[in-house]
């Protein structure tokens, strides 16, 4: 009998979540999660805010769900939330014992698709961004938000695939945060973060943090944009798995055209991509 040949993979699937909030109560609750994206994507892409008061404790219940139940890569960015306790290293630390590429102006390579990661800050979009102008602490938030799209833009710069995610927690473009009380936008994200993605002609981003925001954006240049953050998900689509699937096409596939946006499945079916 013949042996039956494998056919060739032709895309990458790369699932998406953010905002899991994982608390001190959160031992067995994620593991059914995490099997189903292991079952539907080759790559998982967590945007920050892993933990819910920043905590140690909280940080090896992630890395225990994530050991117990998930059989792909993880490529991650820490949160606010991440940050709250001050034990940010730490919690960097525990996710990369436990396997996790956690990315702070860092890239990386999975099946051919190039990871871009950094946190991100707030600061406003467009004509509303604040600018580095007067008091000493206003010109040093705003600075915290250039430094941010600098270490984008640093990490993009590594990349020599031609498939380039951005993987963030705050927003790059407004579109995404819509949907929030107005007054909070400017500290939901930063359009300086969207400079370094247009110029480097992203594939995709995603992004958490906007538990209220819209789903899909774009930003000027047309690149696709998706808020993945977990209460988003969950309320747009209760009764389907709180997490995004973007397929991409691997080079050599006619599918494939530079500067065109990916194909993209969700598990829920509310958001549907080109």
């Amino acid at each position: 009998m013949a042996e039956r040949t494998k056919s060739p993979k032709t895309h990458v699937r790369v699932a998406a979540i953010g905002d899991v909030h994982v608390s001190r109560h959160s031992q067995g609750a994620f593991q059914p999660l995490f099997s189903h994206i292991s079952a539907n994507a080759d790559v998982l892409v967590l945007c920050g805010d892993f933990t819910d008061y920043g905590l140690p404790d909280e940080a090896r219940i992630l890395a225990r769900e994530l050991t117990a139940a998930l059989t792909v890569p993880v490529v991650a960015v820490l949160g606010n939330h991440d940050y709250e306790a001050g034990k940010q290293h730490e919690i960097r630390e525990i996710l990369g014992d436990a396997g996790v590429t956690v990315l702070d102006g860092e890239a990386t390579e999975i099946a051919g698709v190039g990871f871009a990661g950094v946190k991100g800050f707030a600061g406003g979009f467009g004509r509303g961004a604040l600018g580095p102008w007067g008091e000493p602490v206003i010109k040093r938030f705003v600075q915290e938000a250039v430094d941010e799209a600098m270490k984008l833009e640093a990490a993009l710069a590594r990349l020599r695939t031609s498939r380039r995610i951005a993987v963030l927690h705050y927003a790059p473009v407004r579109s995404t945060v819509e949907g929030e009380p107005p007054e909070i936008l400017p500290y939901l994200g930063s359009g300086r973060l969207e400079e370094p993605i247009n110029r480097y002609r992203v594939t995709a981003v995603f992004h958490g943090h906007a538990h209220r925001g819209a789903p899909e954006g774009h930003t000027s240049t047309g690149i696709p944009v998706y808020n993945v953050a977990m209460p988003l998900l969950t309320r747009l689509n209760p009764d389907r798995p709180p997490y995004l699937v973007v397929e991409l096409p691997l080079d050599g596939n006619a599918a494939y055209r530079a500067g065109q946006p990916p194909s993209g499945t969700l598990a829920s079916p509310v958001i549907k991509t080109a």
